[in-house]
C-alpha cells in the first residue's frame, strides 16, 4: 500500500511514523513545501505538553491529549530527546474566578488526569512562590519538551523504515486515479493509494483543492511572546496558566519554562494578515483577501470586536502585555520583559463566526484530511497518527 502524507509538520511525521507501524508493507512519502521539516507551527509554540486539563470531556482533542502525552514522553525517553514533567499551575486571579477553577479542576478528573489537587494560595506559593492570585490548580503530569528534536526523530525513523520524505515540494493539484491519487507538487508527481493531509496553516485549502467542500476556513492569529529577562527569571520556576473564561475565545497570556532554559511570557492572539505573517508587518495579500471575504470572519469580529481589539492594544504596548501577566504575577515590570518570537495558529472558524474546538477531520474516498488540529497537536502528535493510522488500515 502506497500513502503519501502532505505535510511535514510535527502532525504529518507522527502520523507517517504511525502508519509504518501499523501497516506492514506501507510505503510512506511525505511531502513538505519547505527545505525542512517543522518549520511552521511544529517549531513555533511554546513546547508544553499538555494533559488535557482545559477540553470538554468526551471531545476527541481530550481523548488524544490524556492518551498523547503519555506517549510522547515515552517517545521522548525512549529517543533521549530533551523534556521535563515539571507540573505546572492554574492560578484564580480573584475570587470571581474560584467557580470556574473548580469547574476546570471537575473536568480534569472526568478526562481522567493523574495527581490532579486543589491548591490554597499557601500551598500555591511552596510551587510558586512569586504567583499571584487566590486558590490555584497543581497539575503534575504537565511539562516541557523540544518539539523540534521530536519532528527531527520522527524524520529520521520515518527514512529507516523505507519512507521518503520530498522536501521543496509545494502541492499544486491532486488527481484522482484508479484506486487511488496522483498528487502535483514543484518536485514532481507522486502517486499513491490512500492521500492524508496534514497542513497546518493551509488544511482547508489542500482539501478543497481534492474536492472537498471547505465548510469551515483556516483563520490565521499570531501570537506574540516576550522572553523574561535573566536576573528576573527567579519569579517562575514551571508553568503558570490562567483560568480560561468562556466568554472569551483565547486563553490569555501564560508563563513558560523553556526545555533549553529561559521564561517565555505570551502569547497573545491577533489576526495575521498572512498564513505565514510572524512578524507584523508581514502581509499576503491572497491571504489577507481570503479571511476578509469570509463571513465567519466577520461574524466572529461582531461577537468579539472588544476582546480582538485589546489583542491589539497589547501587541503594540509592552505595559499593557505587562499589565496581563501581573494577573498571574504580581511583582512582574515592563522593564524585566525582552521581546521574543512568535508563531501562527491555524485556527479553524465556521461559517456562523465560531472558532472549531476540536480536532477535525474530513474523510473521503480513500483520503483524510486533518483541518483543524488546534493545541495540543503537538503533544497528541503521536495519538493523532495513531488514531488517523488505524482509519487508513481499515479501509486497505
Amino acid at each position: 500500500m502506497r500513502v503519501t502524507v502532505v505535510g511535514g509538520g510535527i502532525v504529518g511525521l507522527a502520523t507517517a511514523f504511525r502508519l509504518q507501524q501499523r501497516i506492514p508493507g506501507v510505503h510512506v512519502t511525505i511531502l513538505e513545501k519547505e527545505r525542512e521539516v517543522a518549520l511552521h507551527q511544529s517549531s513555533h509554540n511554546s513546547g508544553v505538553l499538555h494533559c488535557g486539563l482545559y477540553y470538554k470531556p468526551g471531545s476527541r482533542r481530550a481523548r488524544l491529549a490524556v492518551r498523547g502525552i503519555g506517549q510522547m514522553v515515552e517517545f521522548c525517553r525512549m529517543h533521549g530527546i530533551p523534556h521535563e514533567v515539571c507540573g505546572k499551575v492554574v492560578v484564580a486571579a480573584n475570587q470571581d474566578e474560584v467557580p470556574r477553577l473548580h469547574d476546570l479542576f471537575e473536568r480534569g478528573c472526568q478526562n481522567g488526569l493523574a495527581g490532579l489537587r486543589m491548591l490554597s494560595r499557601e500551598e500555591l506559593r511552596e510551587i510558586e512562590p512569586h504567583a499571584g492570585g487566590v486558590q490555584a490548580i497543581h497539575v503534575p503530569q504537565e511539562g516541557i519538551a523540544d518539539y523540534p528534536a521530536v519532528c527531527e526523530t520522527l524524520a529520521s525513523l520515518v527514512r529507516e523504515q523505507g519512507g521518503e520524505i520530498l522536501t521543496g515540494a509545494r502541492v499544486t493539484a491532486f488527481h484522482r486515479e484508479a484506486g487511488g491519487w496522483r498528487a502535483i507538487h514543484t518536485a514532481g508527481e507522486t502517486s499513491c493509494d490512500f492521500l492524508v493531509t496534514c497542513a497546518g496553516l493551509y488544511s482547508d485549502r489542500l482539501a478543497e483543492l481534492a474536492g472537498q467542500k471547505r465548510a469551515v476556513r483556516i483563520v490565521p492569529f499570531r501570537g506574540e511572546y516576550y522572553l523574561i529577562r535573566p536576573e528576573r527569571q527567579f519569579l517562575v520556576r514551571n508553568l503558570i496558566y490562567p483560568v480560561a473564561d468562556p466568554r472569551f475565545p483565547f486563553l490569555g497570556v501564560h508563563f513558560t519554562r523553556r526545555i533549553h532554559g529561559g521564561i517565555e511570557a505570551g502569547p497573545n492572539a491577533v489576526l495575521a494578515f498572512a498564513r505565514e505573517g510572524y512578524a507584523k508587518h508581514d502581509v499576503n495579500v491572497a491571504d489577507l483577501t481570503d479571511a476578509l471575504t469570509f463571513s465567519g470572519l466577520w461574524r466572529f469580529l461582531g461577537k468579539y470586536g472588544q476582546t480582538c481589539w485589546d489583542e491589539i492594544r497589547r501587541s503594540f504596548s509592552r505595559e499593557r502585555f505587562c499589565q496581563s501577566l501581573q494577573r498571574l504575577v504580581p511583582e512582574i515590570q515592563p522593564d524585566d520583559l525582552i521581546p521574543g518570537g512568535s508563531g501562527v495558529r491555524a485556527q479553524a472558524m465556521s461559517p456562523e463566526g465560531s472558532l472549531v474546538d476540536d480536532f477535525h477531520f474530513v474523510q473521503g474516498e480513500r483520503e483524510l484530511h486533518v483541518v483543524n488540529a488546534p493545541s495540543p497537536a503537538a503533544t497528541s502528535s503521536l495519538a493523532i497518527g495513531e488514531e488517523i493510522a488505524e482509519m487508513v488500515a481499515s479501509i486497505q
